[in-house]
Order: C-alpha cells, then sequence, then structure tokens
C-alpha cells in the first residue's frame, strides 16, 4: 500500500536474504509476505529503506517494478498517472557467475550495463539509437560468424551517486532467460549458446568494458528503471567462475559481506 515502501528499495532475488538484511536495521516497521516476494521496511542509521525479494528471473522484475512504481507515481483510486513522479533507487544485492576466468570467486562486481538476453524489454522500449556497445558487439560477434539466439541489446541505468563513484570492480552483465541453455548449459538439450559463441562473448572488449557475469535479473531492473525515470544499480557477488568451473567455499559469508558493503554505499547517499 502507499506509505508502506521507502524510496530506496533492495532488491534481492532469495526471500531469506531479506531477513538478513532487515535484522541489521535499527527498527522494522512492516514485514509482508505474498508468495516469493516478502517486503520489509525498516530505518538504519535515520534512513528508511524496503528490501523485497523477486525470485528469479525477469518476469519477476516485471511485477516488482510496475507495482513499486504504481504505488508512488499512478493515483490508484482515480486510476491516473500522478502530476508530480517520484524517482527511486533500486539496488539489487545478489550472486552471479563469473563470465571471465580472472575475475575472482567471492568478489564484487557493479553492473554498469546488462546485454538484455531475456526477452522482456522489447515489450517496453520505445525505440532510439542502439547503445554502442550492443552495435560493436553485434559485428564482432557477426565477425567470428557466430551470432547470440536474440538480437543485441544492451541497456544501462542511471546509477545511485555513492555506487557510480565507487571503487567496485565494473563491467557489462549478461541477463539469461533461463538457467540452462540460456546459459549456456546443456543437459539432454542443446543450447543455443555454443561453445563458439561463448568463446568469442567472452573476448570482446569494447572501451574497456566486457561481459563479466551471468544472472537472470539484472537487465530487467535496468530497462524498467531507467524508462520508469528511476535509479537503479546491480551489485553480485561472485559466488561460481563460469570459465575455469570453480565455485565459492564460502558463499553465506560473501554474501554477508555484500549486504554490508550494499548498506555502506547506500547510508553515503
Amino acid at each position: 500500500m502507499p506509505g508502506q515502501v521507502a524510496e530506496t528499495i533492495i532488491t534481492v532475488g532469495d526471500p531469506e536474504r531479506v531477513r538478513a538484511i532487515s535484522r541489521r536495521f535499527d527498527k522494522v516497521e512492516l514485514k509482508v509476505e505474498a508468495r516469493e516476494f516478502v517486503t520489509h521496511t525498516g530505518e538504519l542509521d535515520g534512513k528508511r529503506i524496503t528490501v523485497i525479494s523477486t525470485g528469479i528471473g525477469t518476469d519477476n522484475i516485471d511485477i516488482v517494478f510496475n507495482e513499486l512504481d504504481a504505488l508512488f507515481n499512478i493515483d490508484l483510486e482515480r486510476r491516473i498517472i500522478k502530476d508530480q513522479l517520484v524517482s527511486l533507487d533500486f539496488i539489487r544485492l545478489g550472486t552471479s557467475g563469473s563470465f571471465q576466468a580472472d575475475l575472482p570467486l567471492d568478489s564484487f562486481l557493479l553492473s554498469e550495463a546488462a546485454l538484455a538476453n531475456d526477452g522482456l524489454l522489447p515489450f517496453y522500449l520505445s525505440g532510439g539509437e542502439p547503445d554502442e556497445a550492443a552495435i560493436n558487439l553485434f559485428e564482432y560477434l557477426e565477425d567470428g560468424r557466430v551470432q547470440l539466439p536474440v538480437p543485441v541489446l544492451i541497456v544501462r541505468p542511471e546509477l545511485p551517486p555513492a555506487f557510480a563513484s565507487s571503487n567496485l570492480t565494473r563491467g557489462i552483465t549478461m541477463t539469461a532467460s533461463g538457467f540452462y541453455a540460456p546459459q549456456g548449459r546443456s543437459l539432454r538439450l542443446q543450447s543455443g549458446l555454443s561453445p563458439e559463441l561463448l568463446s568469442r562473448m567472452r573476448s570482446w572488449e569494447y572501451n574497456g568494458t566486457r561481459i563479466t557475469n551471468i544472472e537472470m535479473e539484472t537487465s530487467g531492473i535496468y530497462g524498467l528503471a531507467t524508462e520508469l525515470g528511476h535509479r537503479a544499480v546491480s551489485v553480485s557477488a561472485l559466488l561460481a567462475n563460469r570459465a575455469s568451473g570453480t565455485f565459492s567455499s564460502q558463499p553465506t559469508k560473501t554474501v554477508e559481506r555484500l549486504i554490508d558493503k550494499g548498506l555502506e554505499l547506500i547510508l553515503q547517499g
């Protein structure tokens, strides 16, 4: 309901991570649960913060972001858009797999842009010039005689200032529409992301930026936040390295550190 959600919103995939974050608050004023969507609103060092679990995938991001925006920017009784719009800050604190062998396990990665392989954003984006990195990636793949099974679409958000000025490692995050074939995994069905395509994507670089990690929400967050006029950032703890086939031996501890870092930057404003 209006008033129950703060203008600074942390999103997480796992409902249990909501509790891990809100127990750090000085006080919690609201706890609401519906299916995988768990919402806690509270206060930390005088700053009001909401944390909400989205579950997995940009389909859930579609629900969460549209409905949170509506709480602030639509008159729900008259069902009209308000004259004065509120801009929100969204901070995703999530987990991810590294796409590059040299990115260490248990490190943090700030997504400065997202490669949208998930299929949500064409239903929303109103056109305009494609990102120059997307054009370059398309041409680079074409030169290597490989192509993505979906159009090459890269989206960039306006980052909250403290995150924009942080020294976190940065890269382009590939957002997948599923866990198996859309991320290059094969069980009985072959993936459209062939080893040759993945290798070509791994070697691509544009203006010092490369594809650094794979997950399932960031492009939806970035695309919808940008179209709705909000700021957004996605910060991931790298718990697996897809290039080397290695996994974190301390995932819980790493996620706890990520939460602390995220809250530290949020409090910096």
